[in-house]
């Protein structure tokens, strides 16, 4: 029998188990959404008041479920609007699939109503490439099944990423009878849960057990691994202390005590102490990006060498980018933890072979501890932002999810929080999107409808996607919007304070003509939605207004007026070459002692 392309694009999608499709319309999409319309009681479509809300709805859906659903647009302005959504995924390796119109393969090279022609006809998948681990244009019907199998095996296996389908608007009416390939069939077979080499399994095993001071770092390919109890059993099998980035927070209940936190410019001191003094390192599924390595520079967070890298990851690209690796092994975080751990545990190491340097972390703990312990519980107004990190950790349950949008809140957030499970944090780290926590809440909690979800965006990220109260109230997705205000672009703001002496400009919310800061009233503004919401402005106040917020199982904001001129303590460093290095403002450079020693 024959079938339009848009029924096969959606009976594929079905089979595929795609909860949902998010999306805006357009003319491009129009015959898709006919498809949609007569199985919305199998896939649900949502309709955004802006492609930028959807994409990283998919995102986050993601994140949460590791299952993929469609983020849609139309052809032209519509498209255009999902690469900044796709960049966010591909960089800290979510996927969802991008399904984007174009003009009908008639009016190729002639054009019509929105095609990009210039260079090459439909040329569309040029913009995304940079943000894609592939797309893929089909001129006929006969080639959608191809395409959809192809960009669902490319999506989900080795390292995830977005996919991208550009989809001439003709392909959605024309009918052709097709075989549509069965995902069981196809894809049950394949696995990415690949090892590695045994005698590298027996090499690194040996490594850890003659260190005196051994790391275990820990990143987003640990808990994409879905790897937390390995990590776990390995961290306490072998007593080694187990450091961050963003996205690996959880794979090790973080107030364990051998968790030891976030590493980098923002980390924790015992974190960067630790990693700047360890003597073999295990990485798990990290990049050594800029921000969590100190912009590489040696002695802030990492000294490699003379520390000897051992790096496990699923990409091969990713191990020895930007360190050399004493060992480097390309496979699955998981399946390689259990490789080790059946060599480990038939010998495990002596209690006390690592006494002297847990003893020495809890010397760093006490002191990180001792810096910080003044500014919890603190009543100042506006509100100093630990106090609003501590009132979110306090209220929000093990399980809840919160979403950090970028900005300098995420800062503050990745420095102190300790989650308890992984896969409760989720963070724009790679490409850093502003709106991606804003519109990402919403995903997360269609992924998880019986958790609380809370985003924490800055004042200047919500305005950015403000709309996301409107399809909150549209569909009831009862997300929590925590607004950090401060009345600027605070973290750029604190490059101006700390790297250009205070030559503020651009960067503050002000009224010029009175020179007053100025903010709308989120309150009212969420309001005007049909969204309900409280102003803070005492600290006292927070843990009820969060309470609140989450008991009412309903959209909810909250504007907290939080100090725009304390900042984050360095405990690392970041360089913007050529501007030089700040100093940590707790802590020290720690150079390995072979470098320290004078030459001869």
């Amino acid at each position: 029998m024959k079938q339009r392309g848009g029924e096969i694009i959606v009976e594929y999608l079905i089979r595929e188990r795609v909860p949902y499709v998010f999306g805006v319309c357009g003319h491009g999409n129009v015959g898709l959404l006919d498809a949609l319309y007569d199985r919305r009681e199998v896939i649900q479509t949502l309709s955004t008041r802006h492609e930028q809300t959807a994409g990283h709805m998919a995102d986050a859906y993601f994140r949460v479920a590791h299952q993929p659903v469609v983020a849609l647009a139309s052809c032209g302005p519509g498209a255009c609007n999902l690469p900044i959504t796709l960049a966010c995924a591909f960089m800290d390796s979510s996927a969802f699939l991008a399904i984007t119109a174009n003009v009908p393969t008639s009016q190729f090279n002639r054009a019509p109503f929105q095609e990009t022609y210039r260079y090459f006809q439909a040329e569309f998948p040029a913009v995304i490439r940079p943000y894609v681990k592939r797309s893929w244009q089909p001129t006929r019907v006969d080639m959608l099944p191809t395409a959809l199998r192809q960009a669902f095996s490319t999506m989900l296996s080795g390292r995830p990423g977005p996919v991208n389908l550009d989809i001439p608007f003709n392909l959605f009416q024309e009918s052709e009878e097709v075989e549509l390939p069965d995902p069981v069939t196809w894809r049950e077979g394949i696995s990415s849960r690949s090892g590695a080499d045994p005698e590298l399994i027996r090499k690194a095993v040996t490594l850890l057990k003659q260190a005196r001071r051994p790391l275990i770092y820990v990143g987003h390919g640990a808990a994409l691994s879905r790897a937390e109890q390995e990590v776990t059993r390995l961290a306490h099998t072998m007593q080694i202390p187990v450091i961050f980035s963003p996205n690996g927070f959880g794979t090790l209940d973080m107030t364990d005590p051998l968790a030891l936190g976030f590493v980098g410019r923002n980390g924790a001191f015992p974190a960067n102490e630790a990693a700047r003094s360890c003597d073999v390192l295990l990485a798990l599924g990290v990049r050594f990006d800029d921000r969590s390595s100190s912009s590489w520079i040696p002695g802030y967070s990492f000294n490699i060498p003379p520390t000897r890298l051992i790096h496990v990851d699923i990409d091969a690209q990713e191990i020895g980018r930007n360190y050399p690796v004493h060992l480097g092994m390309v496979g699955d975080v998981r399946t390689v933890l259990r490789q080790m751990l059946e060599l480990i545990e038939t010998s495990p190491p002596q209690p006390e072979q690592y006494q002297a340097w847990l003893a020495e972390i809890d010397r760093w703990k006490a002191a990180w501890e001792e810096f910080i312990r003044p500014h919890w519980g603190s009543e100042a107004s506006p509100i100093h932002p630990q106090r609003v990190v501590e009132a979110l950790q306090r209220v929000l349950p093990e399980d809840g999810i919160l979403l950090a949008d970028s900005g300098v809140h995420h800062n503050w957030i990745v420095q102190f929080w300790k989650a308890r499970k992984p896969r409760t944090v989720l963070n724009t780290w790679g490409f850093s999107a502003m709106g991606f926590g804003v519109c990402g809440v919403l995903g997360a909690k269609l992924a998880a409808p019986d958790r609380p979800c809370v985003a924490v965006c800055g004042d200047g990220g919500f305005m950015m996607r403000s709309d996301v109260l409107c399809t909150a109230v549209e569909y009831n997705i009862p997300a929590v919007w925590l607004i950090w205000n401060n009345f600027a672009y605070g973290a750029i703001r604190d490059l101006q304070t700390g790297l250009f002496n205070r030559r503020e400009l651009g960067t503050s919310f002000v009224q010029h003509s009175t020179g007053h800061l100025y903010n709308p009233d989120f309150v009212a503004l969420a309001r005007a939605c049909g969204v309900e919401g409280i102003r803070v402005e005492r600290p006292g106040d927070l843990s009820e207004a969060i309470e609140q917020a989450i008991r009412a199982e309903a959209p909810f904001v909250l504007d907290v007026h939080v100090n725009r001129d304390v900042a984050p303590p360095s405990t690392g460093t970041w360089q913007l070459p050529p501007l030089p290095h700040r100093e940590p403002v707790f802590g020290q450079r720690r150079l390995p002692l072979e470098e320290t020693r004078p030459t001869p």
